[in-house]
């Protein structure tokens, strides 16, 4: 492979959050792009990504061979053990390969060329960028696409309410208890102006709340979609044919996405969230971009929440000052 211009290597721990942010910004880029996922041993994984000599051979066998020469152009890693290589990248490649590293990386920013953490990490520097949420592909060519391959969506009634179901996590509590109070509000809504539910369930929702939520919106109108078994993930069209979105706070990625859409983005959070989680919600809501589930629909909305563009411009603009 020879290095050129448009040769970026994607880097992470093949966490499917972490992956996806580094491939929407190496797809809105618009360069040709290898995927490889890093798996360090320990001492390496546990020091990511500040123990630097050993990385290579720290890695499984067959991900060895992935760190060699010719290096690329460009780098992007998204998570703390992809910070490890992108880091080494910077130093094997004698400064050549630009290196973009997405999240805090808990070292000082100076070892990357770039670092993108959003404003919620608190990480500040001359070579980081701070978008509000997480990057994402959602876009409306996107959502053009999401609606284009599931059009039997767009034939339920009106108004259509996509509900993205999380998990649990240290900062928020999403329990059966926490689920019964949000199908209440939502049967509610329904029960007032009809329409229908595009409901979703993610990898990490636990299977005694997804079976709860599968009975639970049976006896409303829409689809429920948890798995491979429901057919093919609709989440795409999800998004692209909601009126409006109810998505549970426990992730950034999805409360990204829902602000990225355009449509009215609410959230159920019976108790604050600490720490940076925290931080995101307060910033959403004062933003405009998310309410809580039961207030009044406002009258005016910000513009939808697309960072991604914007911070790939900015990476073409910095590496042209680098070359």
């Amino acid at each position: 492979m020879p290095e050129t211009a448009t040769t970026c290597w994607v880097i992470t721990d093949g966490a499917a959050g972490n992956e996806r942010q580094a491939l929407a910004l190496a797809e809105s880029l618009a360069v040709a792009t290898r995927v490889w996922q890093v798996e360090p041993a320990p001492p390496w994984s546990w020091l990511a990504p500040r123990l630097l000599a050993g990385a290579v051979s720290a890695l499984p066998a067959l991900q060895r061979h992935q760190f060699v020469p010719p290096w690329p152009a460009l780098a992007i890693g998204c998570g703390r053990a992809a910070a490890l290589y992108t880091r080494g990248l910077r130093q094997w490649s004698q400064g050549r390969t630009f290196t973009v590293q997405i999240l805090d990386p808990r070292i000082a920013p100076h070892h990357y060329d770039l670092v993108i953490a959003p404003q919620h990490d608190r990480l500040r520097g001359s070579n980081v960028l701070n978008p509000l949420g997480s990057l994402n592909p959602v876009d409306a060519a996107w959502l053009a696409d999401g609606a284009a391959a599931f059009p039997d969506l767009a034939r339920l009634p009106s108004p259509r309410r996509a509900v993205l179901f999380g998990a649990r996590t240290s900062a928020v509590d999403i329990d059966t208890q926490y689920c019964v109070s949000v199908v209440e509000a939502l049967a509610k809504k329904h029960a007032k102006h009809g329409g229908s539910f595009m409901v979703s369930t993610s990898r990490r929702t636990p299977t005694v709340l997804v079976d709860f939520l599968r009975s639970a919106f049976a006896r409303l109108p829409g689809v429920f979609w948890s798995g491979p078994d429901d057919g093919p993930n609709p989440y795409a069209g999800f998004l692209a044919s909601a009126d409006s979105i109810f998505v549970t706070p426990d992730s950034v990625n999805m409360l990204s996405e829902a602000c990225a859409v355009g449509v009215p983005v609410t959230t159920w959070l019976p108790q604050p969230a600490r720490g940076k989680l925290g931080r995101l919600h307060a910033a959403l809501f004062e933003s405009g971009h998310v309410q809580m589930l039961g207030q009044p629909a406002k009258q005016s909305r910000p513009e939808p929440l697309r960072e991604t563009r914007t911070i790939a411009d900015e990476v073409r603009r910095r590496r042209r000052g680098a070359i």
